[in-house]
């Protein structure tokens, strides 16, 4: 496949890049061949890729556990090094998620698995301890913090292995194929997670075959294939590819871009602005004048006090983990646990009310998802915060 664009090179300082990377495993075919991109900072970043094109690969150079034949892999603008002091200030930084966890799984409990990295950080004792509370709240094992990782499914091995990324609090999360293997809830979840974790500072990046979650989630998409970079760019403008996605990368349009499409073919609806999630395809697609929304209610929660919980509202939600471990303990009575915020949006733009309960810092995350439902479908919910809990 040749190159379709021209590689991606940050005209702002990138967090990570390579610069003419070359990498083989002996003697074969070589894995990645002149990869040259960056990775903005701030952003939410997905890989799609072919089983074989080389994403798991690269991933393995961004934190240094592969080091290029040729080239070099920056952080923050610094070539990386490969004495042992650098790499684990760069693994410190930089935390990576493996496809199958039980190539990073090696403690006898969950809770001595998750405080390995920072353990061998320096981080104080008091802060581990801290630290592998907040993650496992996180990903929903603080239950499970002394079984043995042996005795653990598939899932909650996943949930572990990116519980002890978490814990090294890093400036870049790279997850390879996170979502497979797990339930819908859990991946619902797991990108909230994400979003709230971009949403503090880091940048995420994640490699994964689920063109609807590329979609819907990601500000910028890498396509890699046969080890190179063949696109860096928009999910939109790499979803309109179709002679790339269908002949040569095995991958099918989104159906929200699909039913775009159809739309404007059968009602000559305009092809853009383009709807990233069913809220907004549904909305564009079914367009009344004057209609009458209902309000997003955002509800700002505080874990740290104590309160009664409220009756549930007949459209309520929880969104970020703070909100989800209060429900978790009972401090919180709703009807939606997963995929809240898009739920919110689609009864609040149908007319009807709904109360999203979420942490204070997350509050903001509602109005941004709310504008992007404004501007690509037309149709504006007012947004009402709240703070406490009744």
């Amino acid at each position: 496949m040749e190159e379709k664009t021209n590689p991606v090179v940050s005209k702002t300082n990138p967090i990570l890049s390579t610069r003419g990377l070359w990498f083989s495993y002996g003697e074969g075919k070589a894995a990645l061949s002149n990869v040259t991109l960056d990775i903005p900072k701030g952003k939410k970043i997905v890989f799609l890729g072919p089983n074989g094109s080389g994403k798991s690969t690269l991933f393995l150079h961004f934190n240094g556990v592969h080091r290029p034949d040729k080239g070099e892999v920056l952080f923050d603008g610094q070539a990386v090094k490969y004495d042992a002091k650098s790499l684990a200030r760069l693994r410190s930084d930089v935390s990576l998620v493996f496809q199958n966890p039980d190539d990073q799984i090696f403690s006898a409990t969950v809770e001595e698995d998750v405080a390995f990295g920072p353990l061998n950080s320096g981080v104080e004792r008091a802060e581990i301890e801290k630290r592998v509370d907040e993650a496992l709240h996180m990903v929903g094992l603080e239950e499970l913090a002394e079984r043995p990782t042996q005795q653990l499914s598939f899932g909650q091995r996943k949930r572990v292995a990116l519980a002890g990324a978490l814990a090294m609090k890093p400036k870049v999360l790279v997850m390879d194929e996170p979502t497979a293997g797990l339930d819908p809830q859990m991946v619902h979840e797991l990108l909230e997670m994400a979003d709230e974790l971009n949403h503090a500072g880091a940048t995420v990046v994640i490699s994964t075959h689920d063109v609807e979650t590329a979609y819907e989630w990601a500000d910028e998409v890498r396509a890699i294939h046969e080890g190179k970079i063949v696109f860096s760019g928009a999910p939109e403008e790499f979803f309109e590819r179709e002679d790339m996605l269908l002949h040569e990368m095995g991958l099918t349009p989104p159906l929200v871009l699909s039913l775009n499409h159809s739309l404007h073919g059968l009602a000559g609806t305009p092809l853009k602005p383009y709807p990233r999630t069913l809220a907004e395809a549904t909305h564009k697609a079914f367009p009344k004048e004057g209609r009458k929304t209902g309000r997003l209610i955002v509800r700002c929660v505080d874990i740290t006090k104590e309160m009664i919980a409220p009756a549930a509202h007949e459209r309520s939600g929880i969104y970020g983990a703070a909100a989800r471990r209060m429900a978790q303990d009972g401090k919180l009575n709703v009807h939606y646990r997963f995929h809240a915020l898009e739920s919110g949006l689609m009864e609040a733009a149908s007319g009807r009310d709904f109360v999203l309960y979420t942490d204070s810092s997350l509050c903001n995350l509602a109005e941004e998802k709310a504008k992007r439902l404004e501007r690509n479908s037309g149709v504006k919910v007012p947004i009402e915060h709240t703070h406490g809990q009744n």
